[in-house]
């Protein structure tokens, strides 16, 4: 119980305060009662799929990128990332994402609002999140 409280603050904190510092969400969660380390909000953040964007952490939920509205990126397993995003724009969005030429990305096979994105592997996974928002938000 007190898990999903910590990670439901945590999200509510990336969406409502600029954040750069790990140390700086254990302070703010430590103000609210919750006793946390650095590593137990590392751990958070991967699950929520929050990354750092600019320097700032990020949701990886619901994010609005130039041009396109609304994105989801979501892992899913440990060898790809599904993106979500208004009807009839994946294909546009996947294009961006090949012409980014990010090394991580072995492939992407773009649907109606579904877009597949294959990495080789789960350690690179995070990697290639982060570089996807930077890619996308430009």
């Amino acid at each position: 119980m007190q898990r999903a409280a910590r990670q439901e603050l945590i999200l509510k904190i990336v969406e409502t305060e600029k954040v750069s510092r790990q140390g700086r969400i254990v302070e703010l969660l430590n103000e609210r009662g919750f006793d946390v380390t650095q590593a137990s909000i590392s751990r958070d953040l991967g699950e929520l799929g929050i990354v750092k964007v600019n320097g700032i952490y990020a949701s990886t939920k619901n994010a609005a990128l130039p041009g396109f509205g609304a994105v989801d990126l979501i892992v899913a397993g440990q060898n790809l990332i599904v993106a979500r995003c208004q009807s009839g724009l994946a294909s546009a969005i996947a294009v961006k994402i090949d012409a980014a030429g990010i090394k991580e990305i072995v492939g992407t096979i773009a649907g109606d609002d579904t877009i597949f994105i294959a990495v080789e592997n789960s350690a690179i996974q995070r990697m290639a999140v982060k570089k996807l928002w930077a890619a996308l938000s430009r």
